[in-house]
């Protein structure tokens, strides 16, 4: 299952957060596969695209963040996905 999580980097752990990503490269543990990364342009904010079938690694992916970042994380369908589950609804 693919996952959308968003990131917020608040301001008093910043550059703290910054030193840490640049140090590890912000990698997920095994059992989870990071799909894509994107980071906004004013610095604070981010998209991450994952996928993983072990819930328990997404939480101590997050968790090991947690201190310095704020997440938000919704499963999430591409195109083809939501069509599928669209047409079963016979709209």
């Amino acid at each position: 299952m693919r996952f959308g999580i968003w990131y917020t980097l608040s301001a008093p752990y910043y550059r703290e957060a910054v030193v840490r990503f640049l140090e590890t490269g912000g990698m997920p543990p095994k059992g989870v596969k990071l799909e894509e990364r994107w980071h906004s342009a004013t610095a604070n904010r981010g998209f991450i695209l994952a996928s993983s079938k072990d819930p328990q690694a997404l939480y101590q992916w997050m968790a090991s963040w947690a201190d310095l970042i704020h997440f938000e994380m919704t499963p999430v369908l591409d195109d083809k996905e939501t069509q599928s589950v669209l047409k079963s609804l016979k709209f």
